[in-house]
C-alpha cells in the first residue's frame, strides 16, 4: 500500500517500536495509563471474560520496586537495580488462568490482544513500552512480592517511559507475508 494511502492505524502499527532505554525524564501518570487501558480493554475476549487485571508501579515507587527486584532476581544487584530504574513506571498485566486448556488459551490470546492495543495507543501518545516476559516473572519470590494469586499468570511486565525521539530504534523490516502463505 502506498504510504499516502495508509490510514493512521496502519502508520502507527508500522512505526511502533519497543523502547528499552533512553526515556525522557517525564513521569508517567496513573491517569494516563488508565486512559489508555479504557480503550485497550476492548480487545476481543471470549464470552467477555475480561481475564485481566493490572498492577501499576508509579514513578514514586520505582526505587522501592528496583531495590526489591534487584534482591530477588539473580545477577549483579547493582546492574539489576539500574535496569529497573530506567523506565518511569511499570504496568504488570496479570491474567486469570482458565480451568481448561481451551479457556487458558483464549485468555492468553485476549490478554495479548489487550497488550498490543495498549502499545499502539501508547505509541500514538509518544509513550514508549517494552513488553517483558522474562523467566524471573514466574519465580515465586516475584509472584509473592507482586501479590500474584495462585490462579493467575503474569503475561507481561510493561516498562513505560516517554519516548526520546532522538533515540527511536530503526524500523527494521518484516518478511513479505506471501513468503509464508499457503492455500489449502
Amino acid at each position: 500500500m502506498e504510504e499516502s494511502k495508509q490510514t493512521n492505524l496502519e502508520r502507527i502499527i508500522k512505526e511502533r517500536r519497543t523502547i528499552r532505554r533512553n526515556y525522557k525524564e517525564e513521569e508517567v501518570a496513573a491517569e494516563d495509563v488508565l486512559e489508555l487501558l479504557d480503550t485497550a480493554v476492548w480487545a476481543p475476549n471470549h464470552r467477555r471474560r475480561e481475564p485481566w487485571r493490572f498492577l501499576f508501579i508509579p514513578p514514586e515507587r520505582r526505587e522501592t520496586f528496583a531495590d526489591t527486584m534487584a534482591e530477588i532476581v539473580e545477577g549483579d544487584d547493582e546492574s539489576r537495580r539500574l535496569h529497573f530504574m530506567k523506565p518511569s513506571a511499570y504496568l504488570v498485566v496479570i491474567m486469570t488462568e482458565g480451568p481448561t486448556v481451551k479457556q487458558w488459551e483464549e485468555n492468553v490470546g485476549a490478554v495479548c490482544a489487550l497488550i498490543q492495543n495498549f502499545q499502539l495507543l501508547a505509541w500514538e501518545r509518544k509513550l514508549g513500552v517494552c513488553w517483558k516476559t522474562d523467566a524471573y516473572l514466574r519465580e515465586e519470590a516475584v509472584r509473592e512480592f507482586l501479590d500474584i494469586e495462585s490462579h493467575e499468570k503474569i503475561v507481561g511486565l510493561l516498562h513505560l517511559g516517554y519516548v526520546d525521539e532522538d533515540h527511536i530504534p530503526d524500523q527494521g523490516y518484516r518478511d513479505d507475508p506471501r513468503s509464508r502463505w499457503t492455500t489449502f
